[in-house]
């Protein structure tokens, strides 16, 4: 199947840039044999380039692109498939934008194009060379420090209920993880992860119930995450719950009942954010509508959680204006090499931007995504390069300290 990779990629400054003419010719030689074609572009700092040809060999060169040392930052932005091809010849092309105008490169990149497959500004392979060639500011081409520039070191201990402070008539157990600024060094908020009495997962917690008792079980659980919360000295800090949309709407006095429930555990409303999955549907939008009201009306904040994963975010976002959203773990992740990803998250921004809606990222493992996530404008994060739940406690967080050059 012919496939067609484009990325981007930064010249690593102790390259010399003489070194581009033997690599391309390296690159020419084994491309060939591929029956690859490669198309580079290079405008004295990024790379540019479009692999074409059998998808086994298109990937396995691109692979090979990635672990090369002369150059960081990869970034796929295209892996897409078409029946014929773009380009006639094979081996690899480079085109320096320093010694050609911008109108001459994509004009001289049109007429390689094959007879058969006909180029045109329509072209969307041909639309990012455009873009490459024609954008004075690449605002997400962020030059991000390598992975080992940071240590990641704690500095307090994690604060832990002994045993004879949890309520051993509980039916469930909470894990809590932090929501950070990692470089201001701030807890912003802790979220309550629910958990069974052992530390299994949610799931293990609802199975076997019924679609009534896991509202049941949904809304009472939040009793413990209040009670755990107190018990270990919350503070002036927030606290985030999880709470199905349709238990709002199927228990009778939802939003009196969390009250309720903050009230004896000494907490106010305003320290409290409840989080709405999208992994369920919401049919009764009228309720969940009041219940929203409701829950906003006596000063509890709200937030949509793995925005962008499941079945009603832009809908939440329009409908409800939460006063905060959490990005997906699966647009997260690996985001400093995936053109879409950065895409979107962008646009996730920009348009909460618009709207004073806070952006916060979840599920950061990596040191790479949370310098790429800041870069874009993104400043509180809860992930395992942080701190990674724990079970009845507070755990200590591991800030970002830069590593001092020798």
């Amino acid at each position: 199947m012919l496939t067609t990779i484009i990325y981007r990629s930064h010249l690593r400054d102790d390259v010399p840039v003489k070194a581009l003419e033997s690599m391309v010719a390296d690159a020419n030689i084994k491309n060939n044999r591929a029956d690859v074609t490669g198309i580079l572009l290079f405008n004295g700092t990024h790379f540019f380039q479009l692999l074409e040809g059998p998808e086994e060999n298109v990937k396995a060169i691109y692979h090979a692109i990635c672990a090369d040392n002369r150059h960081y930052n990869v970034v796929e932005l295209l892996c897409d498939y078409s029946p014929s091809r773009r380009f006639g010849m094979r081996g690899m092309e480079l085109f320096d934008l320093r010694e050609h105008g911008r109108d001459e490169v994509l004009q001289v990149i049109l007429d390689k194009g094959t007879s058969r497959y006909q180029l045109t500004y329509r072209d969307r392979a041909l639309q990012f060379f455009r873009t490459f060639v024609e954008a004075i500011e690449k605002e997400n081409y962020f030059e991000i420090p390598s992975a080992d520039s940071w240590d990641f070191i704690a500095t307090e201990r994690t604060r832990r209920l002994s045993p004879q402070q949890l309520n051993p008539e509980a039916s469930c157990g909470f894990a809590f993880q932090p929501i950070i600024d990692p470089l201001a060094r701030e807890v912003i908020s802790l979220e309550g992860l629910l958990r069974t009495t052992s530390g299994d997962s949610p799931q293990v917690y609802f199975a076997g119930l019924s679609s009534d008792e896991i509202y049941l079980a949904d809304l009472h659980s939040k009793k413990t995450a209040f009670a755990l919360a107190a018990a270990l000295d919350l503070g002036d800090c927030t606290l985030s719950v999880n709470i199905l949309p349709m238990t709002l709407v199927n228990v009778p006095d939802a939003v009196e009942i969390l009250l309720q429930a903050i009230a004896e555990n000494h907490l106010v409303p305003e320290q409290i954010i409840v989080e709405f999955t999208e992994s369920e549907a919401i049919s009764q939008f009228d309720g969940f509508s009041r219940a929203v009201r409701a829950l906003k009306g006596a000063g509890i904040s709200v937030a949509i959680d793995h925005f962008g994963a499941g079945f009603a975010g832009l809908q939440l976002l329009a409908q409800f204006q939460p006063d905060r959203i959490k990005i997906n773990r699966d647009l997260i992740q690996d985001v400093h090499k995936s053109g879409p990803r950065q895409a979107i998250i962008h646009a996730i921004i920009k348009c909460c931007t618009s709207l004073e809606i806070g952006v916060s990222a979840v599920g950061v493992e990596k040191a790479e995504e949370w310098m790429w996530l800041e870069s874009a404008g993104i400043t509180e994060f809860q992930g395992h390069l942080f701190a990674s739940p724990c079970f009845h406690g507070f755990p200590a967080v591991a800030w970002p300290e830069k590593k001092t050059e020798l």
